[in-house]
C-alpha cells in the first residue's frame, strides 16, 4: 500500500437514483451491487489502494443504510466522515456542505454509483500542484462518450479543459506549453512549469463525457451557502472560460451504472471475471 496521502477524497453518494427505481425504492443507489460487491465499495477500495484513506461522504436518500454498511470505514481501511443533506443539494451544493469536513486544501471527488477501473494515484501530482497554485482551480478527467451521452461535455486544448469549439473562446495553448506529450507542463496560468504525470493531452474541439472524477480547489466553491442547492457545470464552465480547469482524458473502463439494465450487464461481467 502507498504512504497515506495528504489529501481528500470525497464520494458523491446523495442522488434519489431515479433512473434505478424500482431498485432504489428501497436501497440508495451507491449500495446497489455488481460483481457481489456494492458500487461505492469498488470506488472506496480504488481510493484506499491509491493512498486516500480520509474520506468524506454525503448522502440523502436513505442514508443511513450507507453509514450503517461502511461504518466509520475500518474495515476498508480507511476513516469516512458523513455530510448528511435532508435532500440532495446536487453537485457543488453537496461539495458546498461539506466544506467544513473537508478543510482549505484541494480534494478529489468521484461518483459513489459509477463503475471505473481508475488509478487515483494519477491525480495526486495533480493535487500537489493545486496545493501551490490558487489559480488552478479544478482538473477533470473525461472518458470517451457512452452511447447514451454521444455529445459529450467538454473538449481539451493542450491540458486545458474547456467549452467545445467554438463556444469556448479559449485560445489554443493557453495555458499549457504545446507538444508536452503525455504529461503537461503547467505554464502561463499557474505559474512555474510544474508535471502533471498521468495525463493524456488532447488537442482539438472533440468533446468527451465528464466521468465525475475531479480535483478542486475549495474556492470553487465559496460563493455557495451552506445548504443551498447549487449544479456544479455553471462553476466549472465560468472557470475554463478563464483558463483555471485542467482535465486529462481516460481510456480505461468507466460505465455509468444509470439504469437496471446497465447494472445486469455489469453484474454479469463483473462476475465472470
Amino acid at each position: 500500500m502507498p504512504a497515506p496521502s495528504p489529501y481528500k477524497a470525497m464520494i458523491l453518494a446523495a442522488g434519489l437514483g431515479e433512473r434505478m427505481r424500482p431498485l432504489t425504492d428501497h436501497t440508495p443507489k451507491p449500495l446497489l451491487q455488481a460483481g457481489g460487491k456494492a458500487l461505492i465499495v469498488w470506488q472506496l477500495e480504488r481510493l484506499r489502494a491509491a493512498g486516500f484513506v480520509d474520506l468524506v461522504i454525503n448522502h440523502a436518500h436513505l442514508g443511513q443504510q450507507i453509514e450503517d454498511f461502511l461504518g466509520d470505514g475500518a474495515a476498508f481501511g480507511v476513516r469516512i466522515q458523513y455530510s448528511r443533506e435532508p435532500q440532495p443539494l446536487e453537485t457543488a451544493g453537496g461539495i458546498a456542505n461539506a466544506s467544513d469536513l473537508l478543510g482549505n486544501q484541494p480534494f478529489l471527488v468521484t461518483n459513489g454509483d459509477v463503475y471505473a477501473e481508475f488509478d487515483f494515484t494519477r491525480l495526486l501530482p495533480v493535487l500537489a500542484d493545486m496545493a501551490t497554485k490558487r489559480n488552478h482551480l479544478a482538473h477533470l478527467v473525461l472518458v470517451d462518450n457512452p452511447p447514451h451521452h454521444p455529445d459529450g461535455d467538454f473538449a481539451l486544448a493542450d491540458g486545458l479543459a474547456c467549452l467545445p469549439s467554438p463556444a469556448s473562446g479559449i485560445p489554443k495553448g493557453r495555458g499549457f506549453i504545446r507538444g508536452a506529450g503525455a504529461a503537461g507542463d503547467l505554464a502561463d496560468v499557474f505559474g512555474q512549469p510544474s508535471r502533471l504525470a498521468g495525463s493524456s493531452i488532447r488537442e482539438g474541439s472533440e468533446a468527451f463525457t465528464f466521468s465525475g472524477i475531479g480535483c478542486y480547489r475549495p474556492e470553487l466553491f465559496a460563493g455557495i451557502a451552506s445548504g443551498a442547492k447549487a449544479k456544479l457545470a455553471p462553476l466549472l464552465k465560468a472557470a475554463m472560460l478563464e483558463g483555471r480547469v485542467t482535465g486529462e482524458h481516460f481510456a480505461g473502463r468507466w460505465e455509468d451504472v444509470g439504469t437496471p439494465a446497465r447494472l445486469a450487464a455489469l453484474d454479469i461481467e463483473l462476475s465472470a471475471n
